[in-house]
């Protein structure tokens, strides 16, 4: 067989592309790692190139978190006009799969690692099932994803690697807590050493959404990351600040940053979102000062929008990230994501503004799909560009590149701050109402169907007017 894997992008709007986005789809590599030699596999990233519809196939396959899956399913619908199957994995098949068994011919719930060569095998003799659930976790001891599928796209300079999956917090936002099931599956240290130095690459962005997740572990996978004289990025909690032996081994390992979720300054906030292992910022700052002492970059996330914010949450939040000086930071609002404790709490307090945000066909990036208690939709929107605008203005950029021992020193520090920082001031324009699909693709049928809303307090987009499509999201 001929198998299209296939990475579909969150909307096109022409040929607009959002750079910061342009990262190497590393599942997609990983099911080419999986599947049985006999079989040929070609790649489509939608995010990068136009999609061959008329290459012939046998089969395609699609992964989809709920941002792309308006557009995944624009993309099945073209296949299957055409008689080609087309099966669909990823987070939101694995939440939503009575909906994605509406728009392809076999759903994948949970990883594939243990399911795709049997989903393979069944397409190949003509007896695809509807549904096919993962056993359980697998062990990821010997796995590495095929990058040749990579070769020829236009993505950032940055190669993605897998040192462990999933996440033992639960977080009422996370879609990554619930999709794992609060558990967390390492690879052994040597194995990511290994390929990572097989790549030949020197900058490495660690997907793990937590990468100190286990301490001890974290130590040994960076003595093995020491002799590659390679600089990384990757997610951690802020407790990793407070581990001198840690942060001494990440530094000689050539960490060069990490992505970190206070989510809030906010004690009571951190409370509501069951994130109390983050404890306020009375008790960030030596944390914050001993990642920055060994030139470790923050990148800082935080959440607004709920019920107990304070009302001078925005100036202080802000103020706080500029005394922090941290290398880049996101400011985002809550979104409901189907699967999460946050999704179900907001349905049944008929707080969501639509049954199913993904689908509806005036929906953007950057809106709201919830009503905040407080202040309006749009209020909150325009709070958080304001914010979003002043921690990018061209001054507090070069501000920040005052604290010079974290994002200034080393190997191209200085061109990386204003290049990244650069890149996410011009976002702010090019990103925000991004919509949901192509809107030069007809819609498929069932996409295109009514929904009903009964009791779940959804309103239309037309219903909330004009102003609802300003509305943030999370980058």
């Amino acid at each position: 067989m001929k198998i299209a894997l296939i990475q579909p992008a969150m909307g096109r709007d022409g040929e607009r592309f959002v750079a910061s986005w342009k990262m190497e789809p590393l599942g997609l590599a990983t099911l080419a790692a999986l599947t049985p030699p006999q079989h040929e596999v070609v790649f489509h990233d939608d995010r990068v190139e136009r999609v061959p519809y008329d290459e012939p196939v046998d089969l395609v396959a699609l992964t989809a978190e709920s941002y792309t899956a308006r557009r995944a399913y624009q993309i099945a619908a073209r296949y299957r006009a055409r008689g080609v199957r087309v099966v669909m994995g990823g987070y939101h098949a694995t939440f939503l799969p009575d909906e994605v068994s509406e728009h392809v011919d076999a759903v994948l719930v949970g990883e594939a690692e243990e399911t795709w060569e049997t989903i393979v095998a069944d397409a190949a003799r003509g007896a695809l099932g509807p549904r096919y659930h993962a056993p359980g976790r697998p062990s990821l001891r010997g796995r590495a994803p095929d990058r040749r599928i990579f070769a020829g796209k236009r993505y950032l300079p940055l190669t993605l690697v897998e040192s462990g999956r999933g996440c033992r917090y639960a977080c009422d936002f996370c879609s990554i807590s619930a999709f794992y099931r609060k558990t967390f599956e390492p690879r052994p240290a040597r194995d990511v050493a290994a390929e990572i130095e097989a790549t030949g690459r020197k900058w490495i962005f660690l997907v793990d959404d937590n990468v100190s997740m286990d301490v001890e572990r974290t130590k040994e996978l960076c003595r093995e990351l020491i002799p590659l004289g390679i600089r990384w990025f990757s997610q951690a909690t802020i407790a990793t600040g407070h581990d001198p032996e840690l942060l001494s081994l990440m530094e000689k390992s050539g960490c060069a940053g990490i992505l970190v979720g206070f989510e809030s300054i906010d004690e009571h906030n951190l409370k509501a979102m069951n994130k109390t292992f983050n404890k306020g910022a009375g008790h960030y700052h030596d944390a914050i000062a001993g990642l920055g002492d060994h030139g470790i970059k923050i990148y800082a996330t935080f959440v607004f929008g709920y019920d107990s914010d304070p009302p001078d949450v925005f100036e202080r939040t802000l103020d706080f990230a500029l005394e922090q000086r941290f290398f880049v930071a996101a400011f985002n609002h809550l979104q409901p994501f189907p699967g999460t404790p946050l999704y179900e709490r907001f349905r049944v307090e008929g707080r969501l503004l639509y049954d199913r945000w993904w689908l509806e066909p005036g929906y953007r990036f950057g809106q709201l799909a919830y009503r905040p208690k407080g202040l309006a939709p749009e209020e909150l929107y325009e709070r958080l560009m304001e914010i979003r605008r002043e921690f990018y203005s061209a001054r507090n950029i070069l501000a920040r590149a005052g604290h010079a021992r974290a994002n200034l020193l080393g190997p191209g520090a200085p061109w990386l701050h204003f290049a990244v920082n650069g890149l996410l001031r011009k976002e702010l324009r090019d990103k925000w109402s991004t919509p949901l699909g192509d809107l030069g693709e007809p819609m498929p049928d069932a996409l295109a169907r009514p929904r009903g809303r009964a009791g779940s307090g959804a309103v239309s987009a037309e219903e909330l007017g004009p102003s609802s499509a300003s509305a943030g999201a999370p980058p």
